[in-house]
């Protein structure tokens, strides 16, 4: 399973250990992902997703059939 948030599509970022001696080595930012459950009033039904800390933060703000909708104008 890929490691993308289904909401922002945050994906793993690349970077660099530095070391005291400034020695660099590379090393992957991988996102915040969580795994809920949502229950959609639109759709009567539960919905499953693997979201990043900061979709879940637009979730609360918004509510999940607004985003859901506006996930679905995107695509």
């Amino acid at each position: 399973m890929a490691r993308i948030c289904e909401i922002t599509q945050k994906k793993p970022m690349s970077g660099h250990n530095v070391s005291h001696a400034n020695n660099k080595t590379k090393r992957r930012f991988l996102p915040n992902l969580q795994h809920r459950k949502f229950w959609s009033e639109g759709q009567n039904r539960w919905i499953s997703l693997r979201l990043s800390n900061a979709a879940l933060r637009t979730i609360d703000k918004n509510g999940i059939d607004s985003v859901l909708a506006k996930l679905r104008l995107d695509k």
